[in-house]
């Protein structure tokens, strides 16, 4: 069933998502879709009234259903090349992540224009609405851009780490798993992940200092898009399947 995220408790589409579903998924009155309000409830609720704008609904009934992580999880990624923040943005929609910061590191090839950093912005929040809404999610993620890694310090979590390839060259294979048993329900987790060349030694001094627990991803050296998902999916088995 097609889901929706509305703009209040009131049970009405307008907008894009007006448009999706009369144009695309063609709605018509009496067919059902599932809306997520405001207060992240669920609902089945029925078409009654189409117009040119908006379409309005009847309540049919709840859905229960707990799908969100039992932590908040932000994944913090230096800017990598071509479409990557698209990728990771879907794909850690996909698999449970509650928000993004992307930055401006030391090896990054990457650069947003300053004029151009609010529509990026704007499009990744879509692309992150619309994994939300295809993997039945009650929360959509928000999406942020720092121009420098220092700037990450200014919000606290409960629990900091940084995905570092050289401790995956070393061996370190356990301390992902101590954070995860650090981890308690309705806590927030950051982690910071580097482009294709990684992390600077000066920018891991840094996150060391802020209290970043480093940490190895498995023996493989992983992509800038593929580390992030690696960490969502160990977390989601860590806390949600074993």
């Amino acid at each position: 069933m097609q889901r929706y995220f509305l703009k209040s408790n009131e049970l009405v589409l307008t907008d894009e998502d007006f448009h999706h579903a009369t144009k695309v998924m063609r709605l018509a009155v009496g067919d059902k879709v599932e809306l997520v309000k405001q207060s992240e409830e669920v609902v089945v609720a029925k078409a009654t009234q189409i117009t040119d704008s908006f379409v309005n609904f009847e309540y049919q009934l709840t859905v229960e259903s707990q799908v969100e992580l039992p932590i908040a999880v932000t994944i913090a990624s230096a800017l990598s090349k071509k479409d990557k923040a698209d990728w990771i943005v879907q794909k850690g929609t996909e698999m449970g992540a509650s928000g993004f910061i992307f930055f401006n590191s030391d090896f990054s090839i990457a650069k947003w224009d300053r004029k151009k950093q609010a529509k990026k912005i704007e499009r990744l929040q879509k692309i992150a609405k619309g994994a939300a809404e295809q993997s039945h999610r009650t929360v959509i993620p928000t999406i942020a851009y720092v121009n420098k890694i220092d700037e990450l310090f200014q919000q606290s979590y409960d629990i900091q780490i940084v995905a570092y390839e050289e401790s995956a060259k070393q061996g370190e294979v356990s301390q992902l798993k101590k954070s995860f048993d650090l981890i308690k329900p309705n806590q927030n987790l950051i982690a910071v992940f580097g482009s294709e060349g990684g992390i600077s030694e000066a920018e891991i001094n840094k996150l060391s200092s802020a209290g970043y627990q480093k940490v190895g991803l498995g023996p493989r050296i992983l992509r800038a898009e593929t580390a992030p998902l690696y960490l969502l999916a160990s977390l989601s088995f860590f806390s949600e399947l074993s």
